[in-house]
């Protein structure tokens, strides 16, 4: 696990705010868990089995298992939570060799390398102002390989307003991949109902789009 420095992409909130999130909830009560990441991971494989995968925003998701499970080589996991990440690592055990867990910002953590596939589910819709998206959308250019996928799904148009009580962005298909057009080429889109651990539903907005 490395670790740098990071103020909180997601809206105006420090870091400390997601980790006070994952101390008092706890992983199965935080409003995204999902025990099977089905849309994640068919989208991750939809233009065939990638090398590498990166998540960003990762927190303690059950898409490395499905993803090595695929056959994914190797998967690397970036929150500003070391507590999410903490859980992921001690759950995957011996598969813990094959993800590389960091804990910083997405808009500002120094890419060494390129991925085939940049997958985000749910940071995108924090970032509220367009300096925040300007950045991370100069991030995912330079950490997609070109003819990668970039998979990133945001709460839908008619979705939340706001989400561990900070506000969101939110989008329809066209209108999320015209925020990420520039260096990438819109490849399908898809709505999701996510269910969260209180049986609320949450509609999301799902696009892939290829690195030009």
């Amino acid at each position: 696990m490395t670790g740098e420095q990071a103020h909180d992409p997601r809206g105006a909130q420090p870091a400390t705010h997601w980790e006070a999130v994952w101390s008092e909830k706890g992983q199965g009560s935080v409003s995204w868990y999902e025990e099977t990441p089905t849309t994640s991971t068919e989208l991750v494989l939809s233009g065939g089995l990638p090398r590498s995968v990166v998540d960003v925003g990762a927190g303690s998701s059950f898409l490395p298992e499905a993803l090595l499970d695929a056959g994914v080589e190797h998967v690397t996991l970036l929150d500003l939570s070391m507590s999410a990440l903490a859980l992921t690592s001690l759950r995957l055990e011996e598969r813990a060799g094959a993800v590389t867990t960091i804990v910083g910002d997405v808009l500002t953590h120094d890419f060494d390398e390129q991925y085939d596939v940049w997958h985000d589910r749910a940071v995108f819709h924090f970032l509220v102002e367009p300096g925040q998206r300007a950045a991370y959308l100069a991030q995912a250019r330079r950490a997609v390989r070109p003819g990668g996928l970039l998979v990133v799904g945001t709460f839908a148009a008619d979705g939340p307003e706001e989400c561990s009580g900070l506000p969101v962005s939110r989008y329809d298909a066209d209108t999320l991949a015209t925020e990420l057009g520039d260096g990438f080429t819109p490849v399908t889109s898809r709505r999701a109902e996510h269910h969260t651990p209180w049986d609320a539903v949450q509609p999301f907005t799902w696009v892939v789009l290829r690195r030009s």
